[in-house]
């Protein structure tokens, strides 16, 4: 299970940092709300945050609910998940935007934020964007 791991880490570090990563995502609440995160700041299952071993802390991504096609940004703020086979942990706030709370998993796509298109509508992206702090 490691060696599968490390081939998805690595495939994900080749890869063109605007290629869309597909895997799967849970998320994490209740039991670590106001514990430090990674990037020293307290952990708020309200705010659009992540974490993540792919994406750098401080950076954002465009998540998308590859089920039911709704989208959220977040900040990625910790290191994680820590159960195998999953690329990203949300806070409880950002995985009830995506509709993936009752589910715990969900298949995801995501993007680096400064790789989103233009087309994307900008008024979500900032509402978002307002959230993650």
């Amino acid at each position: 299970m490691k060696w599968m791991a490390f081939l998805v880490i690595l495939s994900m570090a080749l890869a063109d940092e605007c290629e869309p990563i597909k895997g799967l995502a849970s998320w994490y609440g209740k039991e670590f709300h106001g514990r430090r995160t990674a990037s020293g700041e307290l952990f708020n299952k309200y705010k659009y945050t992540a974490a993540s071993k792919v994406f750098p802390i401080g950076s954002y991504v465009l998540v998308r609910n590859m089920n039911n096609g709704k989208e959220v940004v977040v900040r990625i703020n910790d290191r994680g998940p820590l159960k195998g086979g999953r690329i990203l942990d949300l806070s409880k706030s950002a995985a009830h935007k995506l509709g993936m709370v009752a589910h715990g998993v969900a298949p995801v796509e995501i993007i680096p934020l400064k790789c989103v298109s233009h087309n994307t509508d900008t008024d979500d992206l900032i509402g978002d964007l307002l959230n993650t702090y």
